[in-house]
């Protein structure tokens, strides 16, 4: 399975978060399950960083790339093929950051790895 992880999804599975459902874990730490993360996701989180609501240990540049490498994840570039998607979505959500992700999880035949109610409602793969 190619999975893509909701940005609160890799921030659980990097602090090994009880937030992880025993499924999300488990799909994570399968081997033949190929993970990334999204540049949306590095984003949102430096975004959130920098409004003081999201603290992490260190900063983000080195954080996101560190934590990436330490736990296999791949990163996905945001291409204007996912973007373009974007008038197509239903205005389910007003997420951009989510939104994004529901894009690129369609234009990448990826699952997306989140417990996000709203993205459930999207015609995308949702596994948790």
């Amino acid at each position: 399975m190619n999975i893509l992880l909701d940005t609160c999804t890799f921030l659980w599975v990097v602090s090994d978060s009880m937030d992880l459902s025993e499924r999300a874990r488990e799909l994570f730490q399968d081997d033949s399950n190929s993970v990334f993360l999204s540049s949306v996701s590095a984003w949102e989180i430096i975004v959130k960083h920098a409004l003081g609501r999201l603290p992490l240990p260190d900063l983000p540049e080195r954080f996101i790339g560190g934590m990436r490498a330490l736990h296999a994840i791949e990163s996905l570039p945001l291409g204007e093929e996912a973007v373009l998607m974007l008038p197509r979505l239903p205005e389910i959500h007003r997420d951009p950051f989510d939104r994004m992700l529901v894009c690129q999880a369609l234009s990448h035949g990826l699952s997306l790895l989140t417990p996000d109610s709203f993205i459930r409602q999207y015609p995308v793969p949702v596994v948790w």
